[in-house]
């Protein structure tokens, strides 16, 4: 007959000191999508009977203050081994039939594999996937020659038993086992393989954060900002508005070209990133970029995003002005800014509207412009 969560207890085992994996604490406290790594592999078996976290001596005050009052802290051991053991003697005599032992390690266990585990515990079970990849030995950095990857499996946790069976099992372990199944089997349990999840990944280097966040869905890093400027109308004949030159009986007055939209824009995607503005990056009192074209400021800006790994998910500019009028050049003013963004037309909006005559752009003394701009790293 299946195990069933209520009658099943789950063991954590976070006592590792997790070097490789980098950072100033322990991998299993570092934060993984904003949350400390074991804390996702907790809730993964938040409706068992009991939850035993198996902790590190000297991290009993963190889990106390992360964990406390929702599972049962014990204190690890200096071998695995000896860490699940003192989990299971809590155990004893619990009431729970079978145990879940699984590492803090890996907070990407889907639901579907832990009710493969508890469907197979007619007999001890584990997950485990087949190895797919060439296998070599290798000596001083050389290939020396080649295994078979016939019958061979990645093992994963959680393994599954009857708590009376892997208990008794440790007791007569000598130590040092490289997790239960080992145990298991030098007890003489048979244990069944189920199919494990390659997102059941265990971190391990620095490099598995990135990847396990993936799996999780991710903590999308989404980053909005805004920009605003102003130009006063001044002797021309043509006004420069999102990349378009828009017949007028004046022009824009300005350092560069005046294209109030795009510098707008160009702030927006600026102040996404936490990284100034135009003006910091193309100062006024330098002469070079005296009558520039606010393409390159754009250009600059996108680019610069894209360097640090986001995409521009879409952008919106909103011209505030009596005249000219906007709507028969928005389409080419939205195709135009996509093209120096490098990003769809549809994700891009230019829109117009007055200000009711009021203030400086109801008396027709120059243009205003606001943007968004959404910047998305998955």
């Amino acid at each position: 007959m299946p195990a069933t969560r209520d009658r099943t207890a789950a063991v954590i085992v976070a006592a590792g000191r997790g070097l490789r994996a980098g950072g100033e604490q322990p991998k299993q406290w570092q934060a993984l999508a904003g949350t400390p790594v074991v804390l996702h592999a907790v809730a993964a078996f938040a409706d068992f009977a009991r939850v035993v976290v198996v902790i590190h001596p000297d991290d009993m005050t963190t889990g106390v203050a992360l964990l406390g009052g929702r599972v049962t802290l014990v204190a690890g051991g200096a071998t695995r081994s000896e860490s699940v053991r003192n989990a299971l003697e809590v155990l004893d005599e619990s009431g729970v039939d079978h145990v879940l032992i699984h590492d803090g390690a890996r907070p990407v266990v889907p639901r579907s594999l832990i009710d493969r585990v508890l469907g197979a515990l007619g007999k001890a079970a584990a997950p485990a996937l087949p190895v797919t990849d060439a296998l070599w030995r290798g000596e001083q950095g050389a290939v020396s020659g080649a295994v078979s990857r016939d019958g061979l499996y990645r093992a994963q946790t959680p393994q599954g038993f009857t708590l009376a069976e892997i208990l008794a099992a440790h007791r007569a372990h000598p130590g040092g086992a490289a997790d239960d199944v080992e145990v298991a089997r030098a007890a003489g349990m048979d244990v069944a393989i189920v199919p494990g999840a390659e997102e059941n990944m265990k971190i391990t280097w620095p490099e598995d954060f990135a990847r396990a966040e993936r799996f999780l869905g991710g903590r999308m890093d989404v980053r909005l900002g805004n920009g605003f400027d102003v130009h006063a109308f001044c002797e021309g004949d043509h006004v420069t508005l999102c990349g378009v030159h828009v017949p007028h009986e004046n022009g824009l007055l300005g350092h560069s070209d005046a294209d109030v939209g795009m510098h707008a824009l160009t702030d927006a995607i600026y102040g996404a990133l936490a990284d100034g503005d135009i003006g910091r990056h193309f100062p006024p009192s330098d002469p070079q970029w005296k009558g520039a074209a606010s393409e390159i400021f754009l250009k600059h800006a996108a680019d610069r995003a894209r360097s640090r790994g986001f995409a521009i998910s879409n952008a919106d500019v909103t011209l505030i002005c009596e005249t000219p009028k906007i709507g028969p050049h928005s389409a080419k003013m939205q195709a135009e800014l996509a093209r120096i963004i490098g990003i769809e037309a549809e994700r891009i909006s230019v829109k117009a509207t007055t200000s009711e005559r009021l203030g400086f752009t109801g008396r027709k003394e120059g243009i205003a412009a606001l943007a968004t701009a959404t910047l998305v790293k998955a």
